[in-house]
């Protein structure tokens, strides 16, 4: 009987469940709500998903992943920078491991996203890609041969939180802004899709998300067509930078922005504006799974580590 290989992927709004045979065919998959702002029932009610899960497909799960927003802390386990209070300051993965009774292999939400996207997504069969995830904030994840590489402290893929170029700032009249991470002038703060409207807003428009300024845009707001072209700018150059640092066979995008067609058809070229001569850009793909792949991702991730010859 194939083995089975569970994902959660853990929203602000929804964690979500893939249970995966070995060939990572989804046979049961559910959301519930995220419990924003209890532990002990954030806990219990992610146990009671996954033991629901068995249940359905009758036998356990070989091994489970947890995509996580944040990072862990490389000296304590716990949890930073997330989206879900109840889990800022937390060691969450071995709590869910004693209330399932079995190890939890722990992810990066945008790594798992990248994981997926690598194995049977828009990258399969490339022997790189990187997953760059533009939504609320901006993170992703480097796969190399289909196999996600976390690096030391499992950071890898944290490109959000590189600095914006300070004269590309300068130049485009922005001021360089915190991050709630605790360092200053963070891509995330420009070039994911909060960040849009955070330079809509600099540029005196109002918008309150990025669907807003693609909207005042298409009716000929100015300032909303200036944040456009900035926000492509700052983006590009930040792709540039992971192009010239680790050279991927493709860039696949993930978040709301992805959805974008502009950004497949004007990446390309701003991209190249901010590289060497001759240096080429990779594609940029929009991903196949959208936002059902980090669940699938973290399946992938236990598959990875529980086995790890699986590919």
């Amino acid at each position: 009987m194939s083995p089975l290989f569970f994902g959660l992927d853990i929203g602000g709004t929804k964690i979500e469940l893939a249970a995966c045979d070995a060939t990572l065919a989804v046979l049961h998959r559910e959301r519930i709500a995220t419990p924003g702002a209890d532990f002990d029932a954030f806990v219990a009610q992610t146990a009671a998903l996954v033991r629901r899960a068995e249940a359905a497909l009758g036998r356990p799960a070989q091994a489970v992943g947890l995509g996580m927003p944040g990072v862990a802390d490389a000296a304590t386990g716990c949890q930073l920078s997330s989206n879900v209070p109840a889990l800022n300051g937390r060691r969450v993965a071995p709590a869910l491991a004693a209330a399932l009774g079995r190890t939890v292999h722990l992810g990066n939400d945008c790594q798992c996203f990248a994981l997926s996207e690598a194995q049977g997504g828009a990258a399969d069969g490339l022997p790189s890609m990187f997953g760059a995830i533009l939504g609320t904030g901006a993170g992703g994840g480097f796969c190399v041969g289909g196999r996600l590489l976390a690096g030391y402290s499992g950071l890898a893929g944290e490109w959000g939180h590189g600095p914006a170029s300070a004269a590309l700032l300068a130049a485009h009249g922005l001021p360089v802004l915190d991050c709630p991470c605790g360092l200053r002038g963070c891509l995330e703060r420009y070039v994911s899709g909060s960040g849009l409207a955070a330079i809509h807003r600099l540029r005196g428009g109002d918008a309150r998300d990025a669907e807003a300024v693609h909207a005042l845009a298409a009716q000929g707001d100015a300032a909303a067509r200036a944040a456009l072209a900035i926000h492509l700018d700052l983006l590009a150059q930040g792709l540039a930078g992971l192009v010239l640092v680790l050279d991927p066979h493709a860039i696949v995008l993930g978040g709301g922005l992805s959805k974008l067609q502009r950004l497949y058809d004007e990446l390309p070229g701003a991209i190249a504006r901010h590289l060497f001569r001759g240096a080429r850009v990779p594609p940029v793909l929009p991903p196949r799974f959208g936002d059902a792949g980090g669940a699938r991702g973290a399946a992938l991730l236990a598959r990875q580590r529980f086995t790890p010859s699986a590919p």
